[in-house]
C-alpha cells in the first residue's frame, strides 16, 4: 500500500474535534462535531468517506439514517465518520463531495463495489454502428483485458463510459452513476485514452497542476505521481518536445492523480520500451491487488496472457467472448504441435488422415492439430520420415484470439495478398 493513503492516520486528533477514535486497517473511524460536517466550504482532503448516525434506528432507510446524521438537531451534536486513509492534509472538515456521496447513501468503499457496467450499449456514428448492443460488466480486483481487431468498437466504448461521447442507446455506468454525475471524476476513475490530448505548450507538471487543481487535489500529490511514472526532471519541459513514451507516463501519471478506484487505460505501452512495458505491467497488477477495477485495451497478447485475469472480447462492435483467461485458454481444441523435417512433403501426407489439420508454416515445418507430439514422432518413424524438431506448442492467448476474431477482422494480410493477386 503506497505511503500516502497513511497520512489520516498520523493527523493530530484534536484538530478533528474527535471524542471517540478507533484506527483500523484501512479505516479511521471517528465521531465528530456536526458543525464540522456542515462547513461544507472547506475541504478535507481524504480518499474515501461514510457519513452515519453514532446510534442507528432500526429499519430507518440508510438514506434516512445519514440525512437525520447530518441534519437533524441542528448543528449540535455528533456524527460517525469512516475515513478510508488517503491523501489527506488535515482532517478537519469535510469536502463537498463526500457529502454528496454520503447523502447518496454510498455505505460501502468503492474499491471494493465500484464496477464499470456497460449494458446494451449501441453508438452510431452517421451510418457506422461502432458498437452495437454491448453488454459487460467490469469487476474490482482484477485486471480485465479489452481486446478486438481495429475499428472493433473498444475506443468509442471507453469514451462512453468516459462521457467523451454519448450513447446511441443503453448505458455505460461507473458504480452505478453516469460520468458526468460524478463529483470530482479524478477521485473515482483515472483513465489513459489519448496521449496526445494535451497541450503542447505546458509543461508536464504544469499539466498535473491544472488537472489536480480543477479536481480539489492537493499539489502534493503532483510530485508524488511525477514520482511513481519515472517522469523525474522531464516533468520541466514542455509536453511538446516529449516522446510518445514520455506522453504516455505522462497521461498515467493524470490518471493516478485522484488515486481512483478506476482505472481505463487504452494501449498504455505505446511507445513504451522494455522496462516501461514491465513497468506498466507491475502497475496495473498491482491496482488490482489493491483491489481497484481496471479495464485496459492491448493489440500485445503476450502481455494481456501475463497480467490479465479476464478479458472482454469484441468485434464489429459486438461481445464475442467474456470471460477468465483460463476458460479461454482451456476451450482451445486438441493438441498442437510443431514439426521440422526434410521431408515436410511425405510427413503431411501421412499426418492429413489422422490429425485434424496439418498447416504448412516453413519450407521445412509444419504445425499440427489433433495428435499429440508422440503420436506423430511414432507415425514418422513408421513412414521412415526423420524429424529435426518435435515440440507441443503451449496454447496462447494470441492463439485463441485469433480463432475468436477471424470473422471480425475487417482488414487483413490474407485479404490484402488475395487482392493484389486479382
Amino acid at each position: 500500500m503506497s505511503q500516502h493513503r497513511h497520512r489520516a492516520l498520523d493527523a493530530p486528533r484534536h484538530q478533528v474535534g474527535v471524542r471517540r477514535l478507533a484506527v483500523g486497517e484501512p479505516e479511521l473511524t471517528a465521531e465528530v462535531p456536526r458543525r464540522h460536517v456542515h462547513a461544507a466550504g472547506q475541504r478535507l482532503d481524504v480518499q474515501w468517506l461514510r457519513v452515519l448516525p453514532v446510534h442507528p434506528v432500526p429499519d430507518l432507510p440508510q438514506e434516512r439514517q445519514i440525512a437525520q446524521a447530518l441534519f437533524g438537531g441542528g448543528s449540535a451534536g455528533h456524527v460517525r465518520i469512516v475515513v478510508r486513509p488517503g491523501i489527506c492534509t488535515e482532517p478537519t472538515h469535510v469536502a463537498r463531495h463526500f457529502l454528496t456521496a454520503a447523502l447518496l447513501g454510498f455505505e460501502d468503499d468503492y474499491r471494493e463495489d465500484t464496477v464499470i457496467t456497460v449494458s446494451q450499449l449501441t453508438k452510431e456514428y452517421g451510418a457506422v454502428r461502432a458498437v452495437d448492443d454491448l453488454t459487460f460488466d467490469v469487476k474490482p480486483g482484477q485486471v480485465t483485458g479489452f481486446l478486438g481487431p481495429n475499428g472493433a468498437g473498444k475506443s468509442t466504448t471507453m469514451r462512453v463510459v468516459m462521457g467523451l461521447d454519448q450513447p446511441t442507446s443503453g448505458s455505460a455506468f461507473v458504480d452505478g452513476r453516469r460520468y458526468a454525475d460524478l463529483a470530482e471524476p479524478l477521485r473515482w476513475v483515472g483513465a489513459l485514452l489519448d496521449a496526445g490530448a494535451m497541450h503542447p505548450g505546458r509543461t508536464g507538471r504544469n499539466h498535473l497542476r491544472i488537472a489536480a487543481r480543477t479536481n480539489g487535489i492537493p499539489r502534493a500529490r503532483v510530485d508524488e505521481v511525477i514520482d511513481q511514472v519515472g517522469l523525474g526532471s522531464a516533468s520541466t519541459r514542455r509536453i511538446k518536445g516529449y516522446s510518445l513514451g514520455m506522453r504516455q507516463r505522462l497521461g498515467i501519471a493524470a490518471a493516478l492523480l485522484g488515486d481512483p478506484g478506476v482505472l481505463l487505460f487504452d494501449e498504455p505501452v505505446n511507445g513504451l520500451d522494455l522496462d516501461g512495458v514491465r513497468w506498466i505491467r507491475e502497475l496495473l497488477r498491482g491496482f488490482a491487488d489493491d483491489g481497484r477495477t481496471v479495464l485496459v485495451s492491448s493489440h500485445l497478447m503476450s502481455e494481456m496472457q501475463l497480467i490479465a485475469d479476464r478479458v472482454v472480447i469484441i468485434g464489429r462492435g459486438r461481445l464475442i467472448a467474456d470471460s477468465p483467461v483460463t476458460e479461454i485458454l482451456g476451450a482451445l481444441d486438441g493438441h498442437r504441435v510443431r514439426v521440422r523435417t526434410p521431408n515436410v512433403v511425405d510427413l503431411a501426407a501421412a499426418l492429413e488422415p489422422r490429425a485434424v489439420s496439418v498447416e504448412r508454416t516453413g519450407p521445412d515445418e509444419v504445425e499440427v492439430d489433433g495428435l499429440t507430439a508422440a503420436e506423430i514422432g511414432s507415425l514418422a518413424h513408421s513412414v521412415g520420415v526423420p524429424l529435426h524438431h518435435l515440440a507441443e506448442i503451449q496454447q496462447s492467448l494470441e492463439h485463441a484470439y485469433i480463432r475468436l476474431t477471424e470473422d471480425s477482422v475487417e482488414h487483413s494480410a490474407h485479404a490484402a495478398d488475395q487482392g493484389a493477386g486479382r
